[in-house]
C-alpha cells in the first residue's frame, strides 16, 4: 500500500534496512534487447515524447520578467520566458522569415533579434519590428509571431508538450502524483545550474540507473552515494504510471536506539521520483538534483541534462558555493561514474545475441518503468 510523505515512509525503511532486505517485485521480468534496440520502437517512443507534457525548464530558471533560456529537446530549440505579465512561456526559437534562432544561451532579454536579418521579437513571442518593412507589404506582424507550444506552469517547472495546438493538462497527466509533488513545494526553491551531455546507451535504460540503488557498491563504492546509503534497500511506492522510490542513508539506523529523533522521510533517504516519461527528482537535505534523460536520433544513444535547485535560499556567496560544491559531487557521480558505465549497457544491447536480459525481484521500480513504458508503447514483452 502506498504510504504519504510522512513517519510511516521512515518506519518503512528502517524496517527494510533493519531485516537487511528491500521490497520486491511478484517475480523476475525478462526484457528482450529489441526494447531498447529497435529503431521502429524509437519512432514510437519520440511520438509519444512529442505528445506528453515535458519539464522544460525550473520557473526558478527564469523566476523575473524578461528571464528567458533556450534549450533543444529532441532536436527542437525551445525558448522559455517569463513575460512582462509574469507569464511563463515556451516558444519555437525560430524566427518566422528565414527560420534562425532569435535566441540563444540564457539571461534576461526585453527583445530577441534573429541575427539574419534583424526581425525582432518580444519575450511573449510578439514580432515588434521588421526592418525593410517596406519589402513585406500585407505581412501582418500580429499574425508572425514566434510559435507558441502549449505549457503550463506547476510544481515548480515549466512543461510543455512539443506539438503545437495540442491541449495540455499537468495535473491529469500527474494524477495521483499531483499531490504528491505539492508537499516538496519546489517553486520556493532556487534555481542553481544545469549542465548536459550525450551518452552511448538507450535513454530508457539510462533513466532505469537512477531506479535502483543495487548498483550503488560497484559503481559509486568510493563517492558519497555509495557511502552513505544503504545499498540495495528501497522503499517503493506507484502513484499511477509514476513511482517514488526511498533508498535509506546508513544513519537511519540511529533511530533504533534513539526514537527522539526526525522521523522526516527527508532526513532519513533519498527520494527519487519517476515522473513519466522522462523526468528523474533525486531529493537530498539540500535540494533536488533534477535529471531529464532523452533520445538522442539513435535507440542506444541518449542526451542528458542534470541540474540541480537548492532547498534554501542562497543569500550569500558562501551558501552558493556550498550548493555549487554539492552539485559538483553529485554530478560526479552522474558523469563519471554512472555514464562511465553505463556505455557499456549500450554496447551490450547493440551487440548482445542472447533474447532478453533479466530485472531481479529486487528492481521494482525498474520494473515498474519497462511495465509502464511497454502498455503506453503497445510493445509486447513477452516477444522473443
Amino acid at each position: 500500500m502506498t504510504t504519504g510523505l510522512d513517519e510511516t515512509l521512515t518506519r518503512r525503511a528502517l524496517d527494510l534496512v533493519l531485516r537487511e532486505t528491500t521490497e520486491m517485485a511478484g517475480s523476475v521480468l525478462p526484457v528482450p534487447l529489441e526494447y531498447y534496440r529497435d529503431p521502429a520502437n524509437l519512432e514510437s517512443e519520440l511520438a509519444l515524447l512529442r505528445s506528453t507534457p515535458l519539464a522544460i525548464v525550473p520557473s526558478a530558471q527564469i523566476a523575473e520578467p524578461d528571464d528567458f533560456a533556450v534549450r533543444s529537446v529532441l532536436g527542437a530549440s525551445l525558448l522559455a520566458t517569463r513575460d512582462r505579465s509574469g507569464a511563463a512561456r515556451v516558444l519555437l526559437n525560430y524566427c518566422r522569415h528565414r527560420g534562425a534562432r532569435p535566441a540563444e544561451g540564457c539571461g534576461n532579454a526585453s527583445v530577441f533579434t534573429c541575427p539574419y536579418h534583424g526581425w525582432v521579437y518580444d519575450p511573449a513571442g510578439r514580432l515588434v519590428a521588421i526592418p525593410g518593412a517596406e519589402g513585406f507589404d500585407g505581412v501582418d506582424r500580429a499574425e508572425h509571431g514566434l510559435v507558441e507550444l502549449p505549457s503550463e506552469e506547476r510544481h515548480g517547472f515549466v512543461w510543455a508538450c512539443l506539438t503545437a495546438g495540442a491541449e495540455i493538462d499537468v495535473a491529469a497527466h500527474l494524477g495521483p502524483f499531483d499531490d504528491e509533488l505539492a508537499q516538496w513545494s519546489y517553486g520556493d526553491y532556487g534555481y542553481l545550474t544545469a549542465q548536459e551531455f550525450e551518452s552511448g546507451v538507450n535513454w530508457k535504460g539510462a533513466l532505469e540507473a537512477f531506479a535502483e540503488g543495487y548498483h550503488f557498491p560497484y559503481v559509486h563504492g568510493n563517492s558519497t552515494i555509495g557511502m552513505n546509503t544503504v545499498a540495495n534497500t528501497m522503499v517503493f511506492d506507484a502513484f499511477g504510471r509514476h513511482f517514488r522510490l526511498g533508498l535509506p542513508f546508513n544513519a537511519i539506523t540511529a533511530l533504533r536506539d534513539d526514537p527522539s529523533g526526525s522521523w522526516d522521510p527527508r532526513d532519513n533517504m533519498g527520494i527519487i521520483y519517476w515522473v513519466y516519461p522522462a523526468l528523474m527528482l533525486a531529493n537530498s537535505p539540500f535540494g533536488v538534483e533534477v535529471l531529464d534523460i532523452l533520445p538522442a536520433g539513435a535507440p542506444t544513444r541518449c542526451v542528458v541534462r542534470h541540474g540541480f535547485m537548492y532547498r534554501t535560499a542562497a543569500n550569500s556567496d558562501e551558501d552558493r558555493l556550498r550548493y555549487q560544491s554539492v552539485y559538483e559531487r553529485v554530478h560526479s557521480a552522474v558523469r563519471d561514474e554512472d555514464f562511465a558505465m553505463l556505455p557499456s549497457c549500450g554496447d551490450g544491447v547493440r551487440n548482445g545475441q542472447h533474447e532478453a536480459m533479466v530485472l531481479g525481484r529486487n528492481e521494482i521500480a525498474v520494473q515498474h518503468m519497462v511495465r509502464v513504458l511497454a502498455e503506453e508503447l503497445a510493445y509486447d514483452l513477452a516477444q522473443s
